[in-house]
């Protein structure tokens, strides 16, 4: 393919700006300037890196810093070309460039949206995951894998998650004793109806996760909520309610990284958990949503690994890790009566999972391709959110507490005062920003929103959070 631009780029390599940073803003600048259009072909890593005289590495670097920020498109065996739909920023004229930030947004119509914690899917393993599965699917489907499968999923996956699970979590767990599910809201909904029955009670945390209430009600379940603070979910108030409650069946929690005030359930609280739920027969419906995003020295151990734990069940999910549209979740306990029980529900809502989706993740697993992909998404990730951290503080610092979480893909903000969120939410929306209303976090209407930056642009976080700032100072 022609690909007549011609980059004309002195590398200074004496500047604190990295090289490869260096070449992409050089891009981004020609891009900006109508010299490079939509759809143009930019020249190939290796070609480029011989014309600079540099490491082809720092090139791929340079362009994977284009297609994260969305300037560029990678398109399988055919290159790197100057995107069709470029970040809304750019889409302005040259005078739009000069306005300030707020006004950027407000005048773009096109709505930035602070969601849940999605992850960045442009960093996902598409590529690799579909080359994967057409490999699975030639090799295997036409003659192994056309018949139903088992109900709790392939066994060399369930092997292969058994392991990761016991040597990354410190659990105890072997592939007997895991079921896969499509996502982990399946397996919340799996255990719910099999654990729970009508008139049996929840305890959950308050601020949580509502999608998990919504599961546990819909098996008719009554929900209790407990407050929330710096070391997670108050036990004294959980001690409180199994002495008053005779019928309370189970606890849904999420220790690792609380939903949605990211805080980290304390060693004391965990144990004291622990040792509650053996007392009273109670089962702990552990949600560990996001742990392989950990930017300290290492996760915190799920509560499941602690073997003293009589009765549990843990969830979590692949889809944050491979690709957020990958539907593939786990659910792992001891109680074989359960999970046989859950088996059987599985058969008659889905029979069987995606047996080649699955083989196809298990390749990926053993090529080490997913574990290349999660630290390369823990650096982008853990950079974005220095990069968030330094917004936040140049902005809300006086206006809001936040602290720096240990990982994940969100903040949690708690404004000084407290504030109107219609109005707030309402306003926001008007210039072209969304966040999600604190109501979808608690019945009483917590004081805080999370703040996830996994999936917006650098560009889309500077450009928002000084409104975000300057529409909660107005309250």
């Amino acid at each position: 393919m022609l690909r007549p631009w011609k980059l004309e780029l002195e590398i200074d390599k004496k500047l604190e700006k990295a090289v490869y940073l260096q070449i992409a803003d050089t891009i981004i600048s020609d891009i900006r300037s109508g010299r490079l259009k939509t759809g143009d072909a930019l020249p190939g890593s290796r070609n480029l890196a011989q014309t600079l005289k540099i490491n082809r590495n720092t090139v791929v670097e340079a362009y994977q810093v284009l297609i994260n920020e969305e300037w560029v498109i990678s398109r399988e065996r055919k290159g790197i070309f100057v995107s069709e739909r470029l970040p809304a920023l750019h889409e302005k004229n040259a005078e739009a460039l000069h306005y300030p930030h707020h006004q950027q947004v407000m005048s773009s119509g096109i709505v930035i949206n602070f969601d849940d914690g999605h992850p960045d899917s442009k960093i996902a393993p598409v590529t690799e995951l579909a080359r994967a599965y057409r490999q699975i699917f030639g090799i295997k489907a036409k003659w192994q894998m056309m018949g139903y499968g088992n109900e709790h999923g392939d066994t060399e996956f369930r092997k292969m998650i058994s392991q990761m699970l016991n040597h990354q979590r410190g659990m105890h767990i072997d592939e007997n004793e895991i079921s896969i599910t499509r996502g982990s809201q399946m397996g919340m909904f799996l255990t719910a109806q099999t654990l729970l029955n009508p008139g049996d009670i929840v305890i959950v945390e308050d601020p949580g996760y509502q999608p998990a209430w919504q599961a546990f009600e819909y098996a008719g379940a009554k929900l209790l909520s407990v407050p929330v603070d710096q070391e997670g979910i108050h036990m004294e108030t959980v001690e409180k309610l199994l002495k008053q409650h005779q019928n309370i069946k189970a606890l849904y929690i999420t220790p690792h990284r609380q939903y949605p005030t990211t805080v980290t359930l304390s060693l004391a609280r965990r144990l004291q958990l622990i040792e509650l739920s053996n007392q009273y027969n109670i089962t702990i419906i552990e949600d560990d949503y996001d742990n392989e995003f950990h930017f300290g020295y290492r996760p915190i151990l799920p509560i499941s690994s602690f073997p003293e734990l009589h009765n549990y069940v843990y969830i979590g999910t692949l889809s944050k890790v491979v690709a957020p549209a990958l539907r593939i979740g786990y659910l792992a306990t001891k109680n074989q009566e359960l999970l046989k029980r859950i088996g059987d529900l599985r058969k008659i809502i889905d029979v069987h999972g995606d047996v080649i989706m699955e083989q196809a993740v298990l390749q990926l697993i053993k090529e080490g391709a997913i574990k290349k992909h999660i630290r390369k998404a823990t650096v982008h990730y853990k950079n974005k959110r220095d990069f968030v951290f330094e917004l936040l503080t140049k902005y809300m610092k006086n206006i809001a507490d936040f602290t720096l979480p240990e990982g994940g893909l969100a903040f949690w903000i708690v404004p000084k005062t407290r504030l109107d969120w219609d109005a707030v939410t309402k306003l926001l929306l008007e210039k072209n920003i969304k966040i999600i209303h604190p109501k979808q976090y608690s019945k009483s209407q917590v004081n805080g929103f999370r703040l996830s930056y996994g999936a917006l642009s650098e560009e889309q976080l500077e450009q928002s959070i000084p409104v975000i700032a300057e529409v909660i100072s107005g309250f």
